[in-house]
């Protein structure tokens, strides 16, 4: 076997080179002995090498059925694989799912516990100190929820405990903003709060027991009527405990829902603002910002009904000011 052909170089220059002819001849001698005929030549084919040997099947080559269940067989490996990889990432985001409850939960302990005051009770202990939430127990039952009397054995104490329905949309949310708010505040004006559970799908607020109830059931009994001295005091409680909230705090407590009923009466008639799960927190000289429409119809500001202004501290105001009109 020979080879012809041709090089050039230039090194790190260039130029063009032109060919314009060449002849070849060979000596070389070629023995005839094919192993077999040859293939038909084309008239432009140049004839076969004397050492030609026609082309033969390998015996290794894989037939095409074999090629087809191989495809098939690696296609069903991948898929089995993918079905097990699915189920064992859904496995996995379910635990995740059930961890982040377990991790709320916890997240929802720590904020509320790291305030001064208030502490966590089991479902137990407040079904206890109910009697297994007796009717017999019941003070008061509203949107939210109801509020039954209770007696706290350990420490002998008596208690209000709001049960928060679990058919209230915004249960979970106003429970939550009324522990974190109202465990912060430190007013005599303003109902104390003594605990707080999350149990067994149940939201549970433990407050301070006011004799008198809330001051909607004075203003309208057909029993007993507050005489003037009363009324005075309450107004001036109830506006002292508004200037606290709106400015003798580190942040501005909007309440969004100062009513009689929210308003509670202890024994001496002293006045105590409650029901924070409607209250935001925000910056001093700044408004909420929110649009959802929050507090109760005849008490809110023309402004925030009409949904042309956020709840702020001055729509509060306003609703003291209903207020102030049914106490005289």
């Amino acid at each position: 076997m020979s080879a012809v052909g041709f090089s050039a170089a230039t090194g790190g220059k260039s130029e063009v080179h032109h060919i314009f002819s060449w002849s070849f001849n060979s000596t070389l001698e070629m023995k005839k002995n094919y192993s077999s005929p040859p293939p038909p030549q084309d008239k432009n084919t140049p004839p076969p090498p004397n050492n030609y040997t026609p082309p033969h099947k390998d015996k290794n080559m894989i037939s095409t059925p074999v090629i087809i269940g191989m495809v098939a067989c690696t296609f069903l490996i991948f898929s089995l694989v993918g079905i097990l990889i699915c189920h064992l990432r859904w496995k996995r985001l379910v635990k995740r799912t059930r961890e982040i409850d377990d991790i709320t939960n916890e997240s929802i302990d720590y904020e509320f516990e790291k305030g001064r005051g208030p502490k966590k009770f089991s479902y137990g202990e407040l079904a206890d100190a109910t009697n297994g939430f007796l009717e017999e127990n019941k003070l008061g039952e509203r949107g939210f929820g109801s509020v039954y009397r209770g007696v706290l054995n350990d420490e002998n104490i008596n208690v209000a405990v709001k049960r928060v329905s679990k058919e209230s949309k915004q249960g979970k949310k106003e429970y939550i903003s009324e522990v974190k708010i109202i465990s912060q505040l430190r007013h005599r004006n303003l109902v104390q709060l003594i605990g707080w559970c999350h149990d067994h799908g149940e939201f549970l607020l433990v407050y301070e027991l006011m004799h008198n109830g809330s001051l909607d059931k004075h203003l309208y009994s057909t029993e007993s009527s507050l005489t003037w001295p009363i009324r005075r005091n309450i107004a001036l409680e109830l506006g002292s405990a508004l200037l606290y909230l709106h400015e003798g705090w580190q942040q501005c407590v909007v309440h969004r829902d100062i009513k009689p009923s929210n308003i509670m009466l202890d024994s001496s008639f002293n006045a105590k603002l409650g029901d924070f799960g409607l209250a935001r927190l925000i910056d001093h000289n700044q408004d909420l910002e929110t649009t959802i429409v929050a507090g109760t119809k005849g008490y809110m500001a023309p402004e925030c009904v009409l949904g042309t202004a956020n709840s702020s501290t001055q729509s509060d105001i306003f609703s003291f000011g209903i207020v102030l009109l049914e106490i005289t």
